[in-house]
């Protein structure tokens, strides 16, 4: 809650930024792709820091920056100003993306960590949704600025609840004595970037993710023009949505415990293509259910993916591993969450959705083909130890 609803608290109200700020579609996207390209930006930094301080302190500190940035953020005058706040925002929300899944891999029973990343992917959708609904109709009552104070001032508390709640760190080992080093911290990297198993999970959530902030930047500006023309407050409520990845994600981490990861990966994307072959038709039941069937194959892909990316990297490596995927999974919703809008101004909504069914359908083709047997475990980094 305290992190996914300030990182997309505006796309609830991007249509409102794009009207009073006097700015084309995309560039008021920019509010939702400046923050995750500064978390993308940071998640290594990030995983960094864990590795120094511990992770629970380096997602207190991160959580922590972050709301008073979140506060700071509709001050901004200009469309300038706002986007380098939401970049820092982006940066300090970082921390915890980049750490979680290493944290959980570290403290979860190896049995039930597929699960317990998407009960993890669960939340953060719930956070997501929050931010959306929070923002959306505070904004239709008073103006999009006192939308984004609310989800902040909601973050805060969160922000409190998670310091207060969060459970110490048992399987992290704290190593104070031994300085992080530049060329210890490049090998860790390329360990992870020399296995085509992680490769292929970066892929995933460079394409999956492009496509789904795609989808949810740019459908309200669909709906809120002719033909369908509906009010501001009916597409805040679309976001419900959401809540079908709330279902599905630990969902996707049970079956995978139970039937492995690939068939449930694969079946996730193909659900995701199917929501989105649905919303070609032009009529908003159709648009509705279409974005529920894609929204729960997103997440179910998602929480398979996230899990996967940790526990398949050397114990040594895993905040890294958990990081890069981080980074090409806020990479895509950086490049995409803005490119794709340009797409959908030029040549309208059908191309636009075309070209995300093209994205997860290379998703799936890379993980069919390269997931299919288990990598060779990759040499630990010399000198590292085996937990941190």
């Amino acid at each position: 809650m305290a992190t996914f609803a300030q990182l997309y608290s505006p796309q609830a109200v991007l249509p409102m930024i794009a009207a009073d700020l006097g700015v084309a579609p995309a560039t008021a996207a920019l509010s939702v792709s400046a923050c995750t390209l500064g978390l993308a930006a940071a998640v290594i930094p990030w995983s960094m820091v864990a590795d120094r301080v511990g992770r629970v302190p380096a997602m207190a500190i991160g959580i922590l920056a972050a709301t008073v940035l979140g506060v700071a953020a509709p001050f901004a005058g200009d469309i300038g100003l706002f986007l380098v706040v939401r970049l820092l925002e982006g940066a300090a929300l970082g921390a915890v993306p980049a750490v979680a899944l290493a944290y959980l891999s570290e403290e979860v029973d190896a049995g039930h960590a597929a699960a317990a990343a998407g009960s993890y992917v669960a939340g953060t959708t719930v956070g997501g949704l929050a931010g959306r609904l929070v923002s959306g109709p505070v904004a239709d009552l008073v103006e999009w600025r006192a939308g984004l104070w609310a989800v902040a001032g909601l973050c805060a508390a969160s922000a409190v609840l998670f310091l207060w709640l969060v459970p110490r760190a048992r399987g992290f080992v704290l190593h104070r004595h031994l300085p992080e080093r530049g060329p210890r911290i490049a090998a860790r990297l390329a360990v992870n970037l020399r296995s085509p198993v992680q490769l292929v999970l970066y892929a995933q959530a460079f394409l999956l993710m492009g496509g789904f902030v795609g989808i949810y930047n740019y459908l309200g500006f669909h709906l809120t023009a002719p033909p369908f023309a509906l009010p501001a407050w009916i597409v805040t409520l679309l976001f419900l949505a959401y809540l079908a990845g709330t279902l599905t994600s630990p969902w996707a981490g049970s079956l995978a415990a139970r039937h492995g990861r690939l068939p449930v990966l694969l079946a996730s994307v193909g659900c995701s293509i199917l929501g989105l072959v649905l919303m070609f038709v032009p009529v908003v039941p159709a648009l509705l259910v279409g974005l529920v069937v894609f929204t729960a194959g997103f997440f179910g892909a998602h929480a398979i993916a996230s899990g996967w990316a940790p526990t398949a990297a050397r114990p040594d490596t895993r905040a890294q591993a958990s990081s890069l995927y981080y980074l090409a999974y806020y990479g895509g919703s950086s490049v995409f969450g803005w490119a794709l809008g340009w797409l959908f101004a030029d040549v309208g909504w059908e191309v636009f959705v075309a070209a995300i069914i093209a994205m997860c359908a290379v998703a799936g083709a890379l993980a069919a083909l390269a997931l299919r047997r288990p990598a060779p475990t990759p040499a630990p980094v010399p000198g590292a130890s085996p937990t941190g």
